[in-house]
């Protein structure tokens, strides 16, 4: 579709009648997904009950596995004048290391970006190759043939209207209200995270490096089975999000499990946290935006696909146990599940397949070692020792950033999915199952 007969990327669209590839959620994975099929000539609608630009509770980081996918995509360039992050500054229990990203299969660094305008960019790409935008409209029900989707029920501002499908990717989030009504169950007995985040305005929002305290303390002084996050995002121009100037994004994130909960209120934490961080990141003013939310991780979901549907992303649980990142497997989620639509008739066991395949080895190993953190006496036995070792921290690093693939044979690579296959063989409830 030239740029001339582009539609309004903001216009409200009336719900279609009905469309090849409906995508439900236009957060990255789903924009992902609808800007994929649009490019492969497929009729696309894609949905959301927000009007955009809307925010997002995340730590808006970008590792370089997310910053590889964005280019894949075609957005390369936009990350032209965000930050470039080198690599994470480790702190806890006296000691601090800088570790730059690995080199290797993806790029050396990372980025940051507000998921205001990252999503918002990402939508609108997809808008661009020709997918229709509905905003302001929420997937609330489907109608069944057989075991297929027929239809999916869209409410909006005219009340329920019907859409009929040939194929549905749900990218709705982590509460994921279509993939319930499709059957989608999320399992708390393995980790999962609970986390808030802000922003603060700052001299040091320029820095090349992601800050992360791994001995988190609530105000009270208690150890915490946590992180805090200090995320440069430069000088922030006035537009989407409503915050300008030298921005950072600030925020704490705690791992629980059925058997042990994170009963915790994030707020005070969070503000304690930037006060203790004030200093060292020249903070110069109080905490705003901020916001919580659940997070299902290292795909704790049964549920994920039927013949003519696939959940993406956070619907999927399609995030990393060990920092609660999730933006490079939305993105990557959103362009497999477009791949799969070319050669697949029933996606039921073959996208949990895939899943598996690209995921669940990692998966498996990340949630028994974040659920083995969740014990206070845990935290300190292996942090204590571990920041102290510039080699086993930059193996952390490779690790929480999602950095070893299938093709890497080094021992790290081999050890971690030896990992992987150890603890899937003795998961109650390997992922996605």
């Amino acid at each position: 579709m030239s740029s001339d007969d582009s539609p309004p990327l903001d216009a409200r669209h009336t719900v279609p009648e009905r469309t090849d590839v409906l995508v439900v959620g236009a957060g990255p994975g789903g924009s992902a997904a609808a800007a994929y099929a649009a490019a492969a000539g497929r009729d696309v609608v894609l949905l959301d009950a927000a009007t955009f630009p809307r925010d997002k509770t995340c730590g808006d980081g970008l590792t370089p596995r997310a910053v590889a996918e964005l280019g894949h995509l075609g957005l390369g360039d936009f990350l032209t004048h965000r930050p470039r992050i080198d690599g994470l500054a480790l702190h806890g229990w006296g000691a601090h290391q800088l570790v730059r990203w690995p080199s290797g299969r993806f790029p050396a660094y990372g980025s940051a970006v507000s998921r205001m305008e990252l999503d918002d960019a990402i939508r609108a790409l997809a808008v661009s190759r020709g997918a229709r935008m509905v905003q302001g409209a929420k997937a609330v029900d489907v109608t069944m043939t057989g075991d297929r989707i027929a239809e999916v029920v869209v409410e909006g501002e005219s009340g329920r209207t019907p859409i009929a499908v040939d194929e549905v990717i749900v990218a709705d989030g982590v509460r994921s209200g279509l993939g319930k009504k499709l059957g989608r169950e999320w399992h708390r007995e393995t980790a999962y995270g609970v986390a808030a985040r802000a922003y603060v305005p700052s001299g040091r929002a320029d820095d090349h490096w992601m800050g992360s305290h791994l001995e988190l303390r609530g105000p009270d002084g208690e150890l915490l089975p946590g992180y805090g996050w200090v995320f440069p995002l430069g000088d922030v121009a006035p537009g989407p999000l409503p915050l300008s100037g030298g921005l950072l994004n600030v925020g704490v994130g705690a791992l629980a499990t059925a058997k042990r909960p994170a009963h915790m209120a994030l707020r005070p934490i969070l503000e304690h946290y930037a006060a203790m961080v004030g200093d060292e990141w020249a903070i110069t003013g109080t905490p705003q935006l901020l916001t919580s939310a659940l997070l299902p991780m290292g795909g704790a979901v049964t549920g994920i696909a039927g013949p003519n549907w696939m959940l993406i992303g956070d619907a999927a649980a399609c995030v990393n146990p060990l920092n609660g990142e999730g933006i490079d497997y939305a993105l990557e989620t959103g362009r497999l599940a477009v791949e799969l639509l070319a050669d697949s008739t029933d996606h039921t066991t073959r996208w949990r397949d895939l899943l598996v395949e690209h995921y669940g080895l990692a998966f498996s190993a990340a949630r028994r070692l974040a659920g083995l953190l969740t014990m206070p006496q845990t935290v300190p036995a292996l942090g204590r020792p571990g920041i102290r070792s510039a080699r086993l921290m930059s193996m952390v690093v490779r690790v929480m950033g999602n950095l070893i693939t299938p093709d890497d044979a080094d021992l790290v690579a081999r050890a971690w999915r030896t990992a992987g296959r150890v603890s899937t063989r003795i998961d109650d409830r390997p992922p996605f199952s």
